[in-house]
């Protein structure tokens, strides 16, 4: 079996850490964290598509979290906007059948259900 390393920069976020001392190109934790929202959405969804008949053969989701303070003054990250944009082979689903399936995702993603971040598909 093939080992598959991947490496990965982390860094401080560059709006917390000022330039030189961060670097923009890196991955911060709070966007590492909005992209495993992200990907774990899409992966339930590509699963419950397929378990009620829709053949998804593009999924890209350009995912937006946003940082606000809570009561006590700490910054978190309060909500994440998804915004998948998705095609299919054969008929696509309705809108009702869309956001019911977006609902089924959210319910079947262990880390929706990990977190109190608000997540809306937008």
């Amino acid at each position: 079996m093939a080992e598959h390393v991947a490496t990965i920069e982390w860094e401080t976020s560059a709006s917390v850490v000022p330039l030189p001392w961060s670097s923009a190109a890196a991955v911060d934790p709070e966007e590492a964290f909005v992209a495993a929202i992200a990907s774990c959405h899409m992966l339930s969804f590509l699963y419950v598509a397929a378990k009620r008949g829709f053949a998804p053969t593009q999924y890209r989701d350009r995912a937006v979290g946003a940082m606000t303070k809570n009561e006590q003054g700490v910054a978190w990250v309060s909500r994440v906007v998804l915004s998948p944009a998705i095609r299919y082979a054969g008929t696509p689903p309705a809108t009702e059948q869309l956001a019911a399936l977006h609902a089924a995702a959210h319910h079947e993603c262990f880390i929706a259900n990990s977190v109190k971040t608000e997540i809306v598909v937008g």
